[in-house]
């Protein structure tokens, strides 16, 4: 496997980073996951512009969006995959031990791993712990995963692929990687980003393509809503057919797979959205 490191393809077991960078020593970094298909990326523009914003969140350089775009080609020239995570890691660099960022510059790592479509239903579980809508890396999407981490741990002990949490508030907020929707009396619902949650580019895409209301939402609602879904980069458009306890009949419901119809109809159209 090829991998980009600091401006130049690698051979996995040369692609290092110092143990002393601060991405890894106090999870000062961010990144992104771009679906790419036979070697082409989906929505790049929309994931290197959320990187640049949430590099501005966490207070680091602006990527160099130019060399990130040829480290992606590069990557995907040398590892061809039929479906593939792209993987795009920008942390603080090294830096001294403590919170502290040195002064040496930042990481930029690109990666590709093989991946295969997911189920088109799943089920998901709510988790205990909460985002805090309030936080200074709310919303960016920081390396800083190990909430998410545990969280999904426990939806694998419960058979389920995704955990949903509340923020501070008690209103629905996200998964650890995607974005809900429910539909409550035929309208299509997902949370504001005031609730906390991830911009999500599939979320995006949706409210955009399908007409969904940002709505702010308890989180009880997924003990009544009519359906439920998730989107990611590479869930898509994925139904919901089991949160907690709870089985939903007939899923994917008709909006639900509207929607999911829509996805694939315009994603299929344009690879840059």
């Amino acid at each position: 496997m090829k991998i980009w490191v600091n401006g130049a393809l690698r051979d996995s077991e040369t692609a290092l980073v110092s143990v002393l960078d601060h991405g890894l020593t106090v999870g000062d970094g961010i990144f992104e996951t771009v679906k790419a298909a036979g070697g082409r990326t989906f929505a790049l523009t929309r994931h290197l512009d959320r990187l640049t914003r949430s590099a501005r969140g966490l207070g680091l350089p602006d990527p160099d969006l130019d060399e990130v775009r040829r480290a992606c080609t590069a990557v995907l020239d040398a590892n061809p995959v039929e479906l593939g995570r792209l993987r795009i890691t920008y942390t603080g660099g090294l830096s001294p031990l403590g919170s502290d960022r040195g002064d040496a510059g930042p990481t930029l790592v690109v990666a590709v791993g093989g991946t295969k479509r997911r189920p088109d239903t799943t089920a998901a579980i709510t988790v205990p712990w909460t985002r805090n809508e309030r936080s200074a890396v709310a919303g960016l999407k920081t390396t800083s995963y190990a909430e998410n981490v545990v969280a999904l741990a426990r939806a694998h002990e419960q058979g389920a692929t995704e955990a949903l949490f509340a923020n501070t508030a008690g209103a629905l907020c996200e998964g650890t990687g995607s974005n809900v929707f429910v539909v409550i009396g035929g309208e299509l619902h997902t949370p504001p980003l005031s609730s906390g949650c991830l911009a999500g580019i599939t979320r995006a895409l949706t409210i955009e393509w399908t007409g969904a209301r940002e709505s702010e939402l308890p989180l009880d609602v997924l003990e009544r809503a009519d359906e439920i879904f998730l989107t990611s980069t590479l869930r898509d458009v994925q139904a919901v057919h089991r949160v907690d306890g709870r089985q939903l009949d007939g899923v994917p419901g008709p909006v639900t797979a509207k929607a999911m119809r829509i996805w694939d109809e315009r994603a299929a159209e344009r690879l840059d959205p």
